[in-house]
């Protein structure tokens, strides 16, 4: 983690035990989302845009895919694709993300193994569901959610990738990161195996609060600090503090630009929590069959997609 993130470690679980404890609270309230925003743009110098995003009140998804040819966009496009057919079945909260996120890692990757052009391909996914006073996150790979409270930015979601590992562990800094070779591995992503472990958490959600989901050719093309610029300056226009920063990440660097998929504004319609803790420890639900056939989760998106 580059220490922008304030989420505790996370905590192993198996999908068959009992849900995640919830904070003890006196009334129940709703989160409303009173605006959003959200676009994408392929940058410069890529033909295809491999991104994909769901805007469905109270659900918001972001997937990045990765292959060769087409399939990155196939794998993005069918990730989201589960997400935006989800009809509210039963469970809610991290549960109910997870459940999605399982749903559409079976899809990339019942695709990829009876699809030959698809074979090797995987997608990020990140998805926020807002719920009974807070906001529900599942997360897989390297798309962000950020917070935006109180004039500051806080990266909500650990990337999955090499490089966070290392900067986790200490064998990297943080600036290091950004120009390592292998910057662009990432360690866990959709499609690659028939289960994936999905990392869970939920934010209290107050009022005023905005929380932006995002893929990384944003953050990997524009500093958190213009990013909150950006945001801040438009906040009562959204849509045009997407155009800013896009703008903003095709100026910087001449190479592939991913989008800012989404914001939402996220405010409370009756008295917040009177717990003090704002993110709650992660959990990661293991969804896995009796004998899995584990394929290598380690993927590039600059890789040609895998043999068989």
């Amino acid at each position: 983690m580059d220490g922008r993130s304030g989420k505790a470690a996370t905590a192993s679980r198996s999908a068959s035990q009992a849900t995640p404890q919830r904070r003890d609270r006196a009334e129940v309230r709703s989160v409303t989302v009173t605006q959003l925003g959200y676009g994408t743009d392929t940058g410069k110098k890529r033909r295809r845009n491999e991104d994909d995003y769901v805007v469905e009140p109270p659900l918001f998804a972001i997937a990045d895919g990765m292959g060769g040819a087409q399939a990155g966009e196939l794998a993005s496009s069918l990730a989201a694709g589960a997400v935006r057919e989800d009809e509210g079945a039963a469970g809610s909260g991290e549960r109910r993300v997870a459940e999605l996120i399982q749903e559409a890692n079976r899809r990339v990757y019942e695709r990829s193994s009876q699809d030959a052009a698809a074979s090797g391909m995987g997608t990020t996914m990140t998805v926020a569901l807002a719920g009974d006073g807070n906001v529900a996150f599942g997360h897989v790979g390297d798309s962000r959610a950020y917070l935006i409270r109180d004039g500051k930015l806080e990266q909500l979601t650990e990337d999955h990738s090499l490089v966070a590992e290392l900067v986790r562990s200490g064998k990297l800094s943080p600036e290091e990161a950004e120009t390592h070779p292998q910057r662009s591995v990432i360690t866990r992503a959709l499609g690659t195996d028939p289960d994936v472990d999905v990392d869970t958490f939920s934010i209290e959600a107050l009022p005023g609060d905005l929380f932006m989901l995002c893929s990384d050719g944003l953050t990997s093309m524009v500093e958190d600090d213009v990013i909150l610029r950006c945001i801040e300056k438009n906040r009562d226009n959204l849509q045009a503090s997407r155009s800013a920063r896009t703008s903003e990440s095709r100026s910087r660097r001449r190479r592939s630009t991913r989008p800012l998929a989404q914001t939402a504004t996220a405010r409370s319609t009756r008295t917040r929590w009177t717990s003090s803790t704002a993110c709650r420890p992660s959990t990661r639900w293991s969804y896995r069959p009796a004998t899995p056939s584990k394929r290598s989760s380690r993927l590039s998106r600059s890789a040609a997609p895998a043999a068989g």
